[in-house]
């Protein structure tokens, strides 16, 4: 039999709805308790079909193979009821996140109440087909974290506060409870169960430092925020959970760095990040904006910007931030691909458009990024003029010291092909990601070879998705630079011949723009994939500007503004 209070969760889960009183009390006959502790297997691939199985309280993982989480089960969803149907093998890993009640609905019981009460269990039938032949219909919003364990790193971090500034900021989004070791005290699991029924969010939260209370919010969190004092010297937390992703079950970790004043302390992220292993995100925490954005962040109500590359075409960026911003968007993440990654550095660290307009006109269309030409053994440009402009504008601050997570996108010609770089010198992965091959030189890295991230992902929105963002407004530039000749030849005539002929396009296309297209067009199909992925997407019309054409930035910024601000009003 199972605890009274899980009730009325059965009525509340969409497949038995439906069920009248009579039917529901003939259903709970049926089912078992079970307590499934953080970490353990529920079914694994290949194990038999034999029973659903309805979440009551805490969290689950489906995981394809061991670390790739599919999606997350949250209470009040159902799990195992296709392959009841179907009589067909698990496919894939059912694991706790956290400590985990379910109710249990073998085969022979369903049979039972298949044979008895016909039309409901059909009912319930159903309901599973439907998600089998619909899985887009899933509930997003279901797989968002509920409950966050605040355990920071030690007794002087002022975890309290951070606190009571999460629930303000959780507040839009649902209602939210704080609970504590005195909170808690002398109650059991029901106690806690009912609590995260009853509440949108519930937050734990150590700041005493007692062993057994740590271990309990460890056990009742969906995600883990681990605070620390930035200006302190970094060292493990107490416990082995918050730097091992094994441990923390493939939970979201998050390191909270609270800094003293309105700056972030520079190297605070390299020397605390160097505690942990495996993927980790990490906020600066300054004012109670940064804790409002962490908050939408951790929640899984995010927004996000990618901009894509598209050389000269891609001051159009510009226009659509100046838009966008105008229209009120305030992104809490940005990432980019070449100029987009450039670009969309200026928004994450907190340029003002003025600003941008400025400092981009200075670097591109005065600063000529591409006019140091050399002898071509390497690439047509020495790559000195880029990098110098770039460490102008940039300085010398590190991706991982910025406000706003950002990533930038580069091919790396060594190993796996796409990197996403978060860590390290801003303007040395900017320089990378923008590195048109044969143009400029790649960047040379650790043994490795870096170029444009054109090559393979014009426009990560994947990365963004990755990242768990909610809403992801992109800008994409197309390389819809057509190229076309009135020739018909395989070999170049003399160069006196060409040169006599260059101002001609309709003849022998010329080495740069040649390049350059052929830099972008690879990562045109995975691009069109990528639009899919962003909830509002702006394409500038820019077929009159050329790939190198700095001088016609003022056409693109205009392109870049009238067409997001169309697409803007179409969402009103």
């Amino acid at each position: 039999m199972f605890p009274a209070h899980f009730a009325g969760m059965i009525a509340r889960t969409p497949m038995f709805a439906h069920l009248d009183d009579a039917q529901r009390d003939a259903l709970t006959q049926h089912l078992c308790w079970l307590c499934l502790p953080g970490g353990q297997s529920l079914f694994r691939p290949g194990e038999p079909s034999d029973a659903l199985y309805l979440l009551c309280s805490g969290s689950l993982g489906v995981f394809d193979g061991p670390t790739v989480r599919v999606h997350q089960v949250v209470a009040g969803e159902c799990v195992g009821e296709l392959g009841l149907l179907s009589r067909r093998p698990h496919r894939y890993t059912l694991r706790a996140l956290r400590d985990s009640e379910l109710l249990r609905l073998d085969r022979a019981a369903f049979e039972s109440l298949l044979e008895h009460h016909p039309g409901p269990m059909l009912g319930v039938a159903r309901h599973a087909v439907e998600r089998l032949l619909y899985p887009d219909r899933r509930n997003v919003a279901t797989d968002r974290p509920r409950t966050f364990a605040i355990l920071p790193v030690d007794a002087d971090t002022p975890a309290r506060p951070l606190a009571a500034r999460l629930v303000q900021a959780l507040a839009p989004y649902g209602s939210c409870a704080l609970i504590d070791a005195a909170t808690a005290a002398g109650h059991g699991v029901d106690w806690f169960a009912e609590r995260e029924a009853a509440m949108r969010f519930v937050i734990y939260l150590d700041d005493r430092g007692d062993p057994a209370w740590r271990q309990r919010c460890l056990r009742q969190a969906d995600v883990l925020l681990l605070p620390a004092r930035a200006e302190c010297s970094a060292h493990p937390w107490p416990e082995a959970t918050p730097g091992h992703p094994s441990r923390a079950r493939h939970r979201p970790r998050h390191l909270l760095l609270l800094h003293p004043g309105q700056h972030v302390t520079a190297g605070a992220a390299r020397r605390w990040l160097a505690q942990f292993s495996g993927e980790l995100q990490h906020h600066h925490i300054c004012n109670d904006d940064d804790v409002a954005r962490m908050a939408r962040l951790v929640s899984g109500h995010g927004r996000g910007l990618v901009l894509s590359g598209g050389g000269a075409r891609g001051l159009a960026h510009l226009g659509a931030v100046r838009a966008l911003r105008e229209a009120g968007y305030r992104f809490d993440a940005v990432g980019g691909t070449s100029i987009g990654a450039i670009v969309g550095a200026g928004v994450a660290l907190h340029w003002d458009t003025e600003t941008m307009m400025d400092r981009y006109h200075e670097a591109f269309v005065r600063g000529r990024p591409v006019s140091d030409w050399t002898l071509p053994l390497v690439a047509l440009t020495r790559g000195g003029r880029a990098s110098a402009i770039l460490r102008r504008a940039f300085g010398e601050i590190d991706i991982e010291d910025m406000r706003h997570p950002f990533f930038c996108v580069s091919t790396n010609l060594t190993r796996e092909g796409r990197a996403v770089h978060r860590r390290g010198p801003l303007w040395q992965w900017l320089r990378a990601s923008s590195a048109i091959p044969g143009i400029l030189p790649p960047v040379l890295h650790h043994g490795d070879v870096y170029v444009d991230g054109a090559l393979v992902d014009n426009l990560p929105t994947d990365v963004m998705a990755d990242d768990g963002i909610a809403h992801i407004t992109a800008v994409s530039i197309r390389a819809d630079v057509r190229m076309r000749t009135r020739l018909d030849a395989s070999t170049t005539p003399p160069w006196w011949n060409l040169l006599a002929h260059r101002h001609d396009e309709r003849d022998w296309p010329w080495l740069v723009p040649t390049l350059t297209r052929a830099a972008m067009i690879n990562s045109e199909e995975i691009s069109a994939g990528c639009h899919a992925l962003a909830d509002l997407l702006i394409t500038p019309l820019l077929e009159h500007t050329g790939l190198l054409d700095w001088k016609d930035w003022s056409h693109a910024v205009d392109a870049g503004y009238r067409e997001a601000q169309r697409v803007l009003a179409g969402t009103r």
